[in-house]
């Protein structure tokens, strides 16, 4: 997993990253929040949450050369809180090829992968210096 510490709050950190994920045109999905979770089963967890988000016309080139692939797509990252920090994480697409039979869909996979990077960057950065 690739990890990158926020510089702002979590919830600041959640709103720069869906902000990121809009300004693309990218569709979130999902957002799963598992701290909410756990506290209707009455048990205590750390901020976390993840987002599912994406673009058809990028995902279904490698789900058309292998569907297998459509069980880690659409993209997704983690944020959490580790105590006093604010982290963001998410699995590198390209490994992806390691799994499936999509090995002529690199570049798709390497815009996949560049795409997290900078979300993950602007998410983590303070919000004065994305405006």
């Amino acid at each position: 997993m690739i990890v990158k510490r926020s510089a702002s709050g979590y919830a600041e950190t959640v709103g720069l990253l869906v902000e990121a994920i809009a300004r693309r045109g990218l569709t979130l999905f999902a957002r799963i929040d598992h701290a909410a979770g756990a506290r209707e089963v009455g048990m205590d967890l750390a901020d976390e949450e993840v987002l599912l988000f994406g673009n058809a016309r990028s995902g279904t080139p490698l789900m058309q050369s292998d569907p297998r692939a459509g069980i880690d797509l659409p993209l997704r990252m983690l944020v959490w809180r580790d105590g006093e920090d604010v982290l963001l994480g998410f699995r590198d697409p390209r490994e992806l090829s390691d799994s499936y039979e999509i090995g002529g869909q690199q570049p798709i996979l390497g815009r996949m992968a560049a795409l997290l990077g900078e979300l993950a960057s602007e998410a983590a950065s303070p919000a004065s210096s994305l405006k």
